[in-house]
């Protein structure tokens, strides 16, 4: 199996159930807080580490704060099988999220970098220089767009596949995007990455989307759509796969699982058709649990869904330019 480094954010995640969203200057009643270690970049290294058939596969580069949550954060990924040497740490606190969670699974999250912000082009440069041709970069947007776009071009200098997951999104330059093999966007992300505020909420304006971001540099582009599924667009063909029927519990940290999913599968050397089926049932499977790292599933759980799935295959949508 090739290398999988993952550049990103950790924090920590407390998180909250919520009856409903609060009203303007409202105080309401919510539920019991949990802890949870969390952060983009420490969910999709766990995902991808406890999604492998191999072990030792997938290291994570990134920075911790001098806090009690450092060690939380570290152990996390140490006993989800990540090789944690290229984490650093920073003299401040650790990055934390705020998470509000309604009935219905869906969430509101606040992040607060903390020594997410500390993560230089340097450190960057540095962890991808460990990589070989063929090995993969998955990184989102919770750390430095400097050091992520320093990232994605030294890898792509080095015919390293590159996967990056636009979240938060923010305005993107051609030529970060140029250096991306996968972008993976929720349907939000992709309409801000357009600078469109026109809602992503049908088939024709998302195969629009995917092919504007494909025009932009990224060469494949896989729209997320939650409980729709998701959106494939890759040499010229249009592929959309439906989601996994489950019943939603929490979304946290769904998208996150989708990516290292996602890594694993390409790592592995499966086309990415097949590779985002593989995504998309791990994705649903963690909706099903609270959490963010606590809500992903094992292998064998993923292998389970997808045998149900090609025993009563739904539809695939293919459409060709």
């Amino acid at each position: 199996m090739k290398q999988i480094l993952v550049l990103g954010s950790l924090n920590i995640d407390l998180v909250q159930a919520l009856p409903r969203v609060p009203a303007p200057g409202e105080t309401l009643q919510g539920g019991g807080l949990r802890i949870f270690p969390g952060g983009k970049g420490a969910n999709q290294a766990c995902a991808a580490a406890m999604l492998s058939s191999g072990g030792g596969s997938v290291r994570m580069a990134g920075m911790v704060g001098n806090d009690v949550f450092a060690d939380r954060l570290l152990g996390e990924l140490h006993s989800a099988g990540v090789n944690a040497e290229l984490v650093r740490q920073a003299d401040t606190s650790s990055g934390s999220a705020v998470i509000f969670v309604l009935p219905n699974g869906e969430n509101t999250i606040v992040i607060s970098p903390g020594a997410n912000g500390e993560v230089s082009p340097e450190l960057a440069v540095e962890a991808v220089d460990t990589l070989q041709p063929g090995d993969l970069l998955l990184c989102q947007l919770e750390v430095p767009l400097a050091a992520v776009q320093a990232a994605l071009q030294r890898a792509h200098e080095r015919q390293i596949v590159t996967i990056l997951d636009p979240a938060p999104a923010c305005h993107l330059p051609d030529d970060l995007l140029s250096a991306v093999t996968i972008l993976t966007p929720n349907q939000t992300e992709a309409a801000l990455l357009m600078g469109t505020t026109v809602a992503l909420d049908n088939a024709t304006a998302l195969e629009a989307a995917a092919r504007s971001l494909r025009s932009r540099g990224a060469r494949t582009v896989i729209i997320k759509m939650g409980g729709e599924g998701s959106l494939l667009f890759h040499d010229g063909q249009t592929i959309v796969t439906p989601a996994f029927p489950v019943a939603a519990v929490d979304t946290t940290a769904a998208g996150d699982t989708f990516n290292g999913a996602l890594a694993v599968a390409l790592a592995e050397g499966a086309a990415i058709r097949d590779a985002v089926r593989f995504a998309s049932a791990a994705a649903a499977l963690s909706v099903t649990k609270a959490g963010a790292i606590p809500s992903i599933p094992r292998r064998a759980g993923v292998e389970a869904l997808l045998g149900a799935r090609d025993t009563h295959p739904g539809a695939t949508h293919v459409h060709r330019q």
